[in-house]
């Protein structure tokens, strides 16, 4: 989470000459201390392939008690990644960091929470690995080399989205990076409910076999991430009476995917779960700061 705007009070003064006044205007207000996050530091219990770019952690211990463990389906941690070369060990004194060594902050980076285990306290993880070597990224470069007993702090879970029992038709929209809270989505949806699910990937041999009810229909699309525009741009959405919608994407498609939905087809705002998960060219520190900007807007 960004840190907290300061803000400063200018405190006015009344000075009346050649008398005693009693100053009745308010103190100057302090600066708000910056929110301090908890970090859970959980360890590495184990890890799974689960398709060729497609890497499941099982991580657990103590610290699990730390997170916010919450039921949206698309519940996230951010994770703190130090440069292994800093000597530094969770957790991290983020502030003294900042203030001392900036150049040493770990670096922090969004997953979403696959699936949690709290009788074992256990969360897993799923990270796409792409690139190789320095082109891989700090997370999917970290997740690939992890151990057993290896250590990693992060703060979370946040999350806003869960498949509502009441909705009569669902239509889910994901990349490869949704695909985990796509799957646990799935999973949480009653037997009965029906809907549409369309994921894009790159790569036909990252298919998973996703559970899912009956009455939803899986479909993978293999190349270009437009394809999802022109599916989603194809559908019937006129009836949209009971209509949850899960979008989340690359941000120029989500850009998109924004203007099919709300703009051509009229689904209103309050029906539709949308935000963009990462941006082409862009590692997570910039995607994030560039929300604040035009560029990083969703909404028009």
């Amino acid at each position: 989470m960004p840190p907290l705007p300061i803000y400063e009070t200018l405190l006015s003064r009344n000075m009346v000459s050649m008398q005693t006044t009693t100053d009745t205007s308010p103190p100057p207000a302090a600066r708000p201390a910056r929110r301090k996050q908890n970090q859970a530091v959980l360890e590495v219990q184990g890890k799974t392939r689960i398709s060729p770019r497609l890497l499941r952690l099982t991580l657990g211990g103590e610290g699990y008690a730390e997170l916010n463990r919450n039921e949206s389906t698309d519940a996230y941690v951010k994770l703190l990644i130090a440069d292994p070369a800093s000597g530094l060990q969770p957790p991290y004194d983020m502030d003294g960091l900042r203030e001392n060594n900036p150049e040493l902050m770990p670096a922090r980076r969004t997953y979403t929470v696959r699936r949690w285990d709290d009788e074992k306290q256990l969360i897993e993880i799923d990270v796409v690995l792409h690139g190789e070597g320095e082109d891989s990224g700090v997370a999917a470069r970290w997740a690939d080399e992890a151990l057993p007993g290896d250590r990693i702090a992060m703060s979370g879970a946040g999350g806003a989205y869960t498949p509502q029992p009441g909705s009569r038709r669902h239509l889910m929209i994901g990349d490869h990076a949704a695909v985990p809270a796509i799957a646990a989505g799935l999973e949480s949806m009653d037997a009965d409910a029906v809907g549409t699910v369309l994921i894009q990937l790159d790569h036909d041999e990252d298919r998973l076999d996703l559970e899912h009810p009956t009455g939803v229909e899986l479909r993978w699309l293999i190349g270009e991430r437009e394809l999802l525009v022109d599916t989603v741009a194809a559908l019937d959405l006129e009836d949209q009476e009971g209509l949850q919608v899960f979008c989340h994407v690359e941000r120029g498609i989500t850009k998109q995917l924004r203007k099919v939905l709300v703009k051509d087809a009229g689904i209103p705002r309050e029906q539709i779960s949308i935000s963009a998960y990462w941006a082409l060219g862009r590692i997570e520190d910039q995607f994030q700061a560039e929300k604040r900007e035009p560029v990083g807007k969703i909404d028009d």
